[in-house]
């Protein structure tokens, strides 16, 4: 793994680079510790940062403890994703009034969002998911303009990962621990006795400008060291494993596997993995009038392939079954999202194994069909 490079910043001057940025005009949203959960939520200052707190994660298991230091980044992914400022849970699209004809009147788009937002501790798993829901949101012939202006303007301060969680697998999908694109600024957290200080990697001229003005040294080895050994150190204990050695056929040719129905036997249907990947992009519109019929809105709301209705048409739903409907998922996130888009839907962040009830593991049905697709080749 190359050295991380090339500067360094010291906790206190961790402060000033936030003040700087909200300086400049950006509004702040990064993690905090809330219901007992690290969440994104706005910030005012290092102190909303989850200082000294980790989490404990495995399938369907979800805890927060404290830790022995006061790292204020020393946790791994929570529930929230940086989806919902890309493509917020509910929108309303417009409104308007009837005429005394019948037709639409007062016709009120709503306006896009102008509040440039400067994003703190971004992981780099979700940088990767961030550009791959910008592919599918933008990165078609007809963007939607609203989507497109949710994009513009912001500052991304990225965090590397010193430290894997239970159900992490990036290293797998090749999107960690190290940011490697997509950032202005891309930080090291690093704690050393009674130092405690960051790596600093620029990523563009937004972010030279923005350490420009915070203080800063360049890098010595050791410093470059310590902080390469913290993100190999993430590596080494990654929690999951996916092997993606031609994924795509593998499910493609497995698409009547009984491992569909062993899974369905616990699936919920409940819609949790859909809900927090930073990847899953279904969305449902649904119209609104008032009791009176004089006032109609348009809103559009995140779904579910997991709800029945979701794939509802003349004469009922496709996917009727817990069986298709999470093979629709799984197929989709490993498989066919890679003819859609040319990338997998998957990032490896572990949300879905975390957050799932029953603690289903992506990763334990993938290799659970790889095996007995090997099963099937041995014994033809």
């Amino acid at each position: 793994m190359a050295p991380l490079g090339g500067y360094t910043m010291e906790r206190d001057a961790f402060d000033v680079l936030l003040a700087v940025l909200v300086g400049d005009g950006y509004k702040m949203v990064g993690p905090t510790v809330r219901d007992q959960a690290i969440v994104y939520d706005e910030l005012t200052s290092s102190t909303d940062l989850p200082v000294g707190w980790t989490d404990e994660q495995d399938g369907g298991h979800y805890r927060l403890r404290q830790r022995d230091d006061e790292l204020l980044f020393g946790y791994n992914v929570g529930p929230h994703s940086w989806k919902r400022y890309q493509l917020p849970a509910e929108v309303r699209l417009w409104r308007a009034r009837k005429d005394e004809h019948g037709g639409l009147s007062e016709l009120h788009e709503t306006p896009p969002d102008e509040v440039r937002y400067a994003f703190i501790g971004v992981r780099a798993c979700e940088l990767h998911a961030m550009g791959i829901l910008d592919r599918v949101l933008i990165g078609g012939a007809h963007p939607d303009p609203a989507d497109q202006a949710r994009r513009e303007g912001h500052f991304v301060l990225a965090v590397n990962c010193g430290q894997a969680g239970g159900t992490c697998f990036c290293t797998s999908m090749g999107t960690g621990p190290r940011a490697q694109d997509g950032f202005d600024l891309a930080l090291t957290e690093v704690s050393e006795g009674a130092r405690h200080y960051f790596v600093v990697e620029v990523g563009s001229d937004l972010g030279a400008g923005v350490l420009d003005r915070v203080p800063h040294s360049h890098a010595g080895d050791d410093e470059l060291g310590a902080a390469t050994a913290a993100t190999e150190r993430a590596v080494a204990q990654m929690g999951r494993e996916l092997d993606v050695t031609d994924i795509r056929d593998l499910l493609y040719r497995n698409l009547e596997n009984p491992r569909w129905d062993e899974v369905a036997e616990r699936c919920l249907s409940c819609g949790n993995c859909t809900m927090v990947c930073p990847t899953c992009f279904c969305t449902s519109v649904e119209d609104v009038t008032d009791l009176a019929g004089e006032h109609v809105e348009r809103t559009q709301r995140w779904d579910s392939c997991f709800t029945v209705d979701y794939s509802h048409i003349h004469g009922g739903a496709v996917r009727g079954t817990v069986r298709s409907r999470y093979r629709q998922w799984m197929t989709h996130k490993l498989a066919t999202w890679i003819d859609q888009f040319g990338s997998s839907g998957c990032v490896g962040c572990g949300r879905c194994i975390t957050w799932c009830p029953v603690g289903i593991d992506i990763t334990e049905e993938a290799r659970a069909i790889r095996d007995s697709d090997r099963g099937a080749d041995a014994s033809a």
